[in-house]
Parts: C-alpha cells; structure tokens; sequence
C-alpha cells in the first residue's frame, strides 16, 4: 500500500475516531497502522507481539478490545473460520478469501460474479443480506509444494488475486 493512501487512511481513521468520541492515543494509532501494514489478516496475538516492544504496558486485551472496536467503526472486518482464532482484515473493497487448511493462510482474491451471487428467495425473505464473502477452502501451492518437497510449510500471507 502506498504511504500516501496510508496517510489519507490514518487521517480518516483519526476522524472518524473523533466523531465515536474515542481518544486518539500513541497505542491505537499504532495498532492501526499495524494491522494496515500486515498482509497476513493478523490475529489480536500478531499484532500485540509486533506492537509490545514500542509499547511494552500495553496488554493483550487491549489490543484485542481495541481491534474489536476498530471492527464495530468499520475500519476492520472479523475474519473467523473454522475453529481457529479471530482474525482482522483492513481490507474494505469487496473481496474474497481462499483459505489454506494447512497452515492457515488467508488470501485475498477479487471476482467480480461473487459480488453478485443470487440470493435466494427463501432467505431474503427471513434474512436482510448486507455483504457477500465467499470463503473457498483447500490447501495453497505452496503447502502443496511442501508436500512434494518435503520443505517448511508456508505461514501465511495475503496475495491479492483479480478475478474478471
């Protein structure tokens, strides 16, 4: 991401923050910025290791309390799956996810007829639908590549993918 994209974000962020009436401190700004800067769709464990050497009173449930809050003002979406823990993608645009069930990477891919998906009559009617995400699950290449080269596997990372 572009620092001057990252800019007019933290500048909204710090906006919108003033219109909740939520203090602007060193550690929100911080733990923003982390979570704009992670490519992995971090969990609140992440980006408290990455945040508590700058910040070394800060608790995890902070950090966790905080995130949430970000996640409830927009800036953030909950990304849950599968039993594993709570993760937070900064990511607005509408998208997707592929999901490794190997080592638990999540990434990113736009396609433009899963903005669209049909929704059926029977849940429209019991089910007001505000946004579309499909999740597809397997195992990344690069687990598969470990498979056949018997490596490390790969830990995570978010690659964006455009879809037509």
């Amino acid at each position: 991401m572009k620092k001057s994209i990252k800019k007019k974000m933290t500048d909204k962020f710090i906006e919108t923050c003033k219109a909740f009436g939520l203090k602007i401190t060193p550690q929100r700004i911080t733990i923003y910025r982390e979570v704009l800067n992670s490519f992995d769709h971090p969990s609140a464990e992440a980006i408290y290791r990455k945040i508590k050497e700058a910040h070394p009173n800060i608790s995890f449930d902070t950090v966790n309390r905080t995130l949430l809050t970000f996640a409830e003002m927009g800036f953030l979406q909950i990304v849950e799956g599968s039993g594993d823990v709570r993760r937070f993608d900064p990511n607005a645009e509408p998208h997707h996810h592929l999901r490794c069930k190997q080592c638990g990477a999540i990434i990113d891919f736009y396609y433009k007829k899963y903005n669209q998906l049909d929704i059926p009559e029977e849940i429209k009617e019991k089910f007001s639908v505000n946004r579309i995400r499909v999740v597809l699950e397997g195992i990344c290449h690069r687990c598969q590549d470990h498979t056949n080269r018997r490596e490390a596997p790969f830990v995570s990372a978010r690659v964006p993918l455009r879809g037509r």
